[in-house]
């Protein structure tokens, strides 16, 4: 059973910095995507960034390019969201999702809170 575990979530002021973390566990993730989510109060989920388990093609929403980075580390199950100049607009919940195939987010995490201050 595919488990996804986030971290690193917390209250950080404007311009500030945060790493999240999704720990993978319970199979092969090799021919896999794995992507961040966001989600604010009120609002639907949107996507952030994502890249294939391998750490190649990664891609980003418009909003968060040149601020954001995603990586994966394959010897330890995870990827990372590295998450540079933050702004108010950036406070949702971030989760994070693996794909059963193309397009397909099947599995996703618990989610951890990112909130920022102005």
């Amino acid at each position: 059973q595919v488990q996804l575990v986030e971290s690193g979530g917390r209250l950080v002021q404007a311009g500030g910095s945060l790493r999240l973390s999704c720990a993978a566990s319970g199979r092969t993730f090799s021919s896999h995507t794995m992507g961040w989510f966001r989600q604010a109060p009120g609002k639907e989920r949107e996507f952030v960034a994502a890249i294939s388990w391998s750490g190649g093609n990664p891609y980003y929403a418009d909003s968060v390019k040149g601020r954001f980075t995603i990586s994966s580390a394959n010897t330890k199950n995870t990827v990372y969201l590295q998450m540079n100049s933050l702004k108010p607009e950036d406070t949702a919940v971030y989760y994070c999702a693996v794909d059963s195939e193309p397009g397909s987010w099947a599995y996703w995490g618990q989610g951890t809170q990112v909130t920022v201050s102005s």
